[in-house]
């Protein structure tokens, strides 16, 4: 017998409260009208999906250029033994936060691998969709009561 796999999808409320469970996804972005992913860490904050960039960063320099730029974000836990997990996307507006407390209670909330971030971006989430990677049970085994 397969050792199947259903993927059965999450509401936005456990979405984001599995993405806020990690601390690495990855943003995905235009640059020069092409597609780029780049791994980041994160926290989730009032709904928010939060992130700092550097100077030189390209995720950094396109969410400046325009107030409100449309990106994606994506973290997901899988487990390569057991072929169990999920996987979290959220598309919506990306805002680059002023200086300010606001921004500086982000980084400090923030633990990023290479220094303090320059720059605070925030994505608000438009599109939230998740799914989790689940053991294909049999019909029967869905309505049999527990012992």
């Amino acid at each position: 017998m397969e050792d199947r796999r259903t993927l059965r999808e999450l509401s936005r409320s456990d979405a984001l409260r599995l993405l806020a469970s990690v601390a690495v996804g990855r943003v995905v972005f235009t640059q020069r009208a092409l597609p780029a992913i780049r791994p980041v860490n994160h926290v989730v904050i009032d709904g928010l999906v939060v992130f700092g960039t550097h100077d030189d960063s390209s995720v950094s320099t396109e969410v400046g250029r325009a107030r409100g730029i449309v990106i994606a974000y994506e973290a997901d836990e899988i487990d390569v033994a057991s072929r169990t997990g999920w996987s979290v996307v959220v598309t919506g507006l990306a805002t680059r936060v002023g200086e300010s407390a606001l921004a500086d209670r982000y980084r400090q909330l923030l633990h990023p691998w290479v220094g303090t971030p320059n720059h605070v971006i925030t994505l608000q989430p438009r599109l939230v969709t998740g799914f989790r990677l689940v053991p294909d049970l049999p019909p029967a085994a869905l309505s049999s009561p527990t012992p």
